[in-house]
């Protein structure tokens, strides 16, 4: 259990230290434009953030994403979150809480994130690998730890195949999701760890009863970057080369967004290079009911929750000019709102006949 706390130290040093971010590949929100409304036809302060997910409303379409789970700091860090959300009512997804499953000393600091944020919809969060292995108990134990609203199910093939330590065991991993959405209790989050979902997938999670799907694409935080990083501090020059060599892999979450709306009913969490209000609103646009952000938010965790708010109402700024400048009175017409989509995001959707120039992104779930 030390060691996999270890591992989760190791992980939050590099991205503070390290240029974790794809290079090349980006998650495609700069082929994206919203078009300009020089006539909008409402106030700026008649707009309204006010969004709906999983049966809930929130105050913004802004998911906290996973940051990191274990170990003295991790807690530190998802304090901060906590309050952060239950000041600005909106979604807290936890980091993986494989750690003080494995580890029920570490239990407690997760308790604390329901005790900081008493009424924020807090997602748990379990690795599809570990669900598959260690079955339902184990899911419904995360759950009940921090009193979960819903439970996020990571994927993450490509860093447990480059990660030293990892379990590239994926066989099997869709029949358990079927099974656990049918009895764990709580809505059920199936999500990548940076690159994305692509339309095939989308649409075999939701056939296997998947409540949501965050699409967690690729151009943000690379995970392959991280455990390269860490082969290289070790002095595993092959794992370093490993982890390098698949530095731009993934689908860009811009692309994994439409895909997954193209393929879904399913509400759509879009993460993945999420970096300004701006960004959250051509997600909302192109397909997502909620945007995510996780390393942005990393520095100001370490802060305090005062600093968190902080990034995140600058978000909401962004965000709040970006509908006004549309003519979006409400998250709803945003989901309406006129985009164009160019170079190389209109060319992967083109290839997988997608016509990027008949976009018309509807919510799906109901609001």
């Amino acid at each position: 259990m030390e060691a996999l706390s270890k591992r989760k130290l190791e992980h939050i040093k590099i991205c503070l230290e390290k240029d974790v971010e794809y290079a090349r590949l980006k998650p495609g929100f700069d082929d994206v434009f919203l078009v300009h409304s020089c006539l909008p036809e409402l106030d700026l302060d008649e707009v309204r953030l006010e969004a709906s997910f999983l049966g809930r409303r929130f105050s913004a379409p802004i998911a906290i994403s996973a940051l990191t789970g274990g170990p003295r700091l991790s807690a530190l860090i998802n304090r901060s979150l906590a309050e952060a959300a239950q000041r600005l009512g909106i979604l807290l997804e936890l980091g993986s809480q494989r750690p003080a499953l494995e580890d029920p000393s570490l239990k407690v600091s997760y308790k604390e994130v329901r005790e900081l944020a008493p009424e924020a919809f807090v997602v748990a969060n379990v690795g599809a690998v570990q669900a598959a292995s260690n079955g339902l108990d184990f899911v419904k134990a995360a759950v009940d730890m921090v009193d979960a609203d819903a439970v996020a199910v990571h994927l993450n093939p490509l860093q447990e195949a480059v990660q030293p330590e990892g379990e590239a065991r994926f066989k099997g991993v869709l029949e358990a999701l079927e099974a656990l959405t049918d009895h764990v209790g709580v809505p059920v989050i199936v999500k990548e760890t940076g690159c994305g979902i692509a339309r095939e997938e989308a649409l075999a999670l939701e056939r296997a009863g998947a409540s949501a799907i965050d699409v967690a694409g690729a151009g943000g935080t690379c995970w392959a970057i991280i455990e390269a990083y860490r082969a290289l501090g070790v002095g595993n020059e092959k794992g370093y080369l490993l982890g390098m060599a698949f530095k731009e892999w993934g689908v860009p979450t811009a692309v994994s967004i439409v895909e997954a709306r193209e393929a879904t009913k399913l509400p759509i969490i879009g993460s993945g290079g999420v970096r300004s209000g701006l960004d959250v609103a051509k997600a909302i646009a192109l397909g997502a009911d909620l945007a995510g952000i996780a390393l942005p938010l990393l520095k100001p965790a370490l802060m305090g929750a005062w600093a968190v708010v902080e990034a995140l109402e600058r978000v909401m700024d962004e965000l709040r000019l970006a509908m006004f400048l549309t003519g979006s009175r409400s998250v709803k017409d945003l989901k309406r709102a006129r985009v164009v989509v160019t170079g190389l995001t209109a060319e992967w959707l083109r290839a997988r006949g997608i016509d990027a120039s008949k976009l018309a992104s509807k919510s799906l779930n109901g609001e």
